[in-house]
């Protein structure tokens, strides 16, 4: 049987989704524009030297004054085309940063909530919308950077050696210490940022886990306990941050000094060569002013993208650390299975097939679910009994469209089980999600076609009347604070309640950890909810079971069925 639940191969998609590579080609041409920016420092540095030699050679104002025009010129130009390239560049890198986030959230999509290698909710969000911001100064300050110095200092130095052949040397054994030690350097800096941005990441999902659990928590009396591990991670983060820092600094002292020792050796040449002291290393006729004075100014253009290469390494260091980080987001997992046509028109009858279904949670582990069969009719109660680790929540989340089989397929109503189809289905899990806000609108959940009345007759039907009055004027916590077990599960039946489209109810473990006056009320509100509806509950409790008109029975080895 075809199923959405299987690739081309009948295997299971464990992950690896087709993404399409981010591009860098308006970086590039923005680099291109920032080099040719840089460049343009060449003529001016020679229209300067030439004007000053004419100066000193007794030249007057007119002898200088097209010279000044020009260098003007070249100056507008230059500042017209680095603005223009500054601006490029950070289009470029915000498009390759919203790239990234959108797939960093399709891959997240994707992922199967069932899933235990998902990310936390905290973490991912720190992820895309904190350190991603990273990506931006990397991209678009570094990038451009780097390219300028791999090009401009060639340049450079290809001018000057035909002037002095001296000069160039001193020049090119400079050059190469400067990315030596900044490399040495570089690798310590990103392993300290992919620690700091780990401890970010992993301080913003505890934090946020511990405010999801605040009621727990004082229950538990464990404030004190929390707010030192949270003053534990606080220091941890800070450390972590200055020792960043202190790196940037260091590879910006290490640029600077050798730099600088190669600008002076470069003076102290042509100054003796000018006075006469040194009279080798200059071809042809030797050093005058016009010729020292071009190569004096060239040798600290020489070293400066070195030195702009030095101010934005602590960016490669954050930008890399943050890409890994987003990248990770999209790595293998159990994926939702694929969405299929859905052209044709849909029924709601509410059957239910599983064919010789296998699945397990990732490769290489054992199987959770292996050939099992089952038929559900529309309008069925039928009740997956067994204990935990039999896979009754697995196969209702199979049944959801929350994983891909393995082997066979999951089909409602003849169509592959997918998320396309979640409209026909009804979710009650054990610990429905209260959102902060009034009941109703916990019940509607903002579906535009949900009315009052829904909500009203959704209310009478999981008997929550008297709690609805009594938070009519104060809103619910987020989380569910104040809400108990059973109010949160009556929500749940009341939401599921309100669609309309729903032919199709799933229940995992509705009466676990009720007592009992609780559960019977749950479950008479279960099944006044699934009249004229396919129900599938999974339980470990017999008594509820035994209200099912069908029981499944599983254990950890095999799945028998038992018609009751």
């Amino acid at each position: 049987m075809a199923s959405a639940c299987l690739d081309a191969n009948g295997k299971q998609a464990f992950g690896k989704p087709s993404k399409p590579v981010p591009r860098h080609g308006g970086l590039r041409k923005a680099a291109a524009v920032q080099t040719l920016t840089s460049l343009i420092w060449i003529p001016q540095a020679a229209l300067l030297a030439t004007a000053v030699g004419r100066i000193a050679n007794g030249g007057g104002f007119n002898d200088v004054l097209w010279l000044a025009i020009y260098i003007a010129l070249l100056g507008i130009v230059k500042s017209c085309l680095e603005a223009t390239g500054g601006r490029m560049a950070f289009r470029a890198a915000r498009a390759e940063l919203s790239m990234r986030r959108e797939l960093a959230v399709a891959a997240l999509a994707r992922r199967s909530p069932i899933d235990s290698t998902r990310p936390s909710s905290g973490e991912a969000a720190s992820i895309i919308g904190e350190q991603a911001d990273m990506i931006v100064p990397y991209l678009s300050r570094f990038q451009p950077a780097r390219f300028k110095a791999s090009a401009v200092p060639l340049v450079i130095l290809a001018c000057v050696f035909p002037i002095s052949w001296i000069a160039a040397l001193i020049l090119l054994f400079a050059m190469p210490l400067i990315p030596i030690f900044m490399a040495l350097i570089g690798w310590r800096a990103q392993a300290a940022s992919e620690k700091q941005l780990a401890a970010t990441g992993g301080l913003n999902g505890f934090l946020l886990d511990r405010l999801r659990g605040m009621a727990t928590i004082r229950s538990l009396r464990a404030v004190d306990a929390t707010a030192t591990r949270l003053r534990a991670d606080a220091d941890s983060l800070k450390a972590r941050t200055m020792a960043v820092l202190k790196i940037a600094f260091l590879s910006s002292a290490v640029l600077e000094l050798f730099a600088a020792l190669g600008v002076a050796l470069v003076a102290v040449y042509v100054g003796f060569s000018l006075l006469g002291e040194i009279r080798f290393g200059a071809w042809a006729s030797g050093f005058d002013l016009t010729s020292g004075l071009f190569v004096l100014l060239l040798a600290p253009a020489f070293f400066e993208p070195l030195r702009e290469l030095s101010a934005v390494w602590h960016d490669r260091a954050a930008g890399e650390a943050a890409i890994k980080a987003i990248e990770a987001l999209s790595a293998d997992g159990l994926q939702l299975p694929i969405v299929s046509d859905t052209s044709a028109p849909q029924t709601a009858a509410g059957a239910i097939r599983l064919e010789n279904i296998g699945f397990r949670y990732s490769e290489g582990s054992n199987a959770a679910i292996d050939t099992f069969n089952l038929s559900i009719r529309p309008g069925e109660h039928v009740a997956l009994l067994g204990p935990s680790g039999s896979g009754k929540s697995t196969l209702l989340a199979l049944i959801a469209g929350h994983a891909a089989c393995e082997t066979g397929g999951v089909t409602l109503d003849g169509q592959p089980a997918s998320p396309a189809l979640q409209a026909k289905i009804s979710w009650v899990g054990q610990k429905p999600h209260i959102f902060a806000g009034t009941v109703a609108g916990n019940i509607s959940l903002g579906r535009p076609g949900v009315s009052m009345q829904a909500v009203a007759r959704a209310l009478d039907l999981a008997k929550l009347g008297r709690f609805a009055r009594s938070h009519a004027r104060r809103p619910l916590g987020d989380g569910g604070t104040g809400v108990s077990g059973g109010e949160a599960l009556r929500i749940a039946i009341a939401r599921a309640a309100c669609n309309a489209e729903g032919c199709i109810v799933l229940a995992d473990e509705p009466t676990a950890h009720l007592d009992a006056e609780t559960a019977r009320d749950i479950t008479e509100s279960l099944l006044a909810l699934a009249k004229g509806r396919t129900l599938v509950v999974a339980t470990h409790d017999p008594q509820l079971a035994a209200r099912m008109g069908r029981t499944v029975v599983l254990d950890r080895e095999i799945a028998r069925e038992a018609a009751e």
